[in-house]
């Protein structure tokens, strides 16, 4: 009995000492789990099978990159994007997949050139009084003297420095699919968006048939991999890029992109 008791104790106190390790030394655990990546629900970029699995061409470029040549295993969780990019300020996450800002630049290190330029278009609603000065529109200071609103997500950086900033009225959803629900519901002028992914969740949010896709295209956004600077992994960034560079040379890029035209 007396043996039992001092085996349970010794047990108790390795516990004790593996989790303070841990704690103490939060890099340990994410070692364990490889490079935590948070992402949002946003198809085709990254979004999550019936079965629980990742898809999506973010996903496979980075996988690609990062676990199949790089050899660095990633975890991928989804969570509203607000709280993707508390989570990595946080450095409770390693790395996130968006446009590097100013702001992000304060917490987050990437690498100097992108993996995927995402041209951005202008939506609005059927039957829009406005539609002719909405496809004569240029910049984003024409929507601004056009007293045009405009709908995002909670988080958008692009768009945070692009319209919130000049003064354009604008109206926010946590959710995605929203977006596209309250443009068909005309409490928004305008959305501005890349039509690949666009097409998917104006589909999911089924009101296809009240919204327009203008001809009007503003911009290139530019996309990479931010990792936390609280993170242990920032010194795989300048090897990230020369392997992204390679995808493109050999054609994986481009096999990984036609699957999703």
């Amino acid at each position: 009995m007396g043996t039992t008791r001092i085996m349970l104790n010794k047990a108790m106190i390795l516990s004790v000492l593996l989790w303070t390790l841990v704690l103490l030394c939060p890099g340990m655990a994410r070692a364990e789990t490889g490079m935590t990546i948070a992402y949002p629900e946003f198809y085709p970029f990254f979004s999550k099978t019936g079965k629980g699995a990742v898809e999506g061409f973010f996903y496979e470029i980075i996988t690609e990159a990062l676990d199949h040549r790089m050899g660095i295993r990633t975890t991928w969780t989804e969570m509203p994007w607000k709280r993707c990019q508390e989570q990595v300020y946080s450095g409770r996450y390693d790395a996130m997949i968006t446009v590097p800002t100013q702001e992000r630049g304060i917490y987050c290190d990437t690498h100097p050139d992108p993996f995927y330029l995402k041209e951005i278009k202008v939506f609005t609603y059927l039957g829009h009084a406005g539609l002719a000065r909405i496809n004569a529109l240029k910049t984003m200071a024409d929507i601004k003297a056009g007293g045009f609103s405009v709908i995002t997500y909670s988080g958008n950086g692009w768009h945070e420095k692009n319209i919130s900033s000049l003064g354009i009225p604008t109206h926010e959803t946590s959710l995605v699919p929203n977006v596209w629900k309250m443009l068909a519901a005309r409490r928004g002028d305008l959305v501005i968006e890349w039509p690949t992914g666009a097409a998917a969740n104006i589909r999911l949010a089924g009101v296809a048939d009240k919204i327009i896709e203008t001809g009007v295209s503003l911009e290139s956004m530019p996309f990479h991999l931010l990792i936390s600077k609280k993170s242990q992994f920032n010194p795989v960034l300048a090897g990230f890029n020369e392997v992204i560079k390679g995808m493109f040379n050999d054609g994986t890029m481009k096999r990984i992109l036609s699957a999703y035209d």
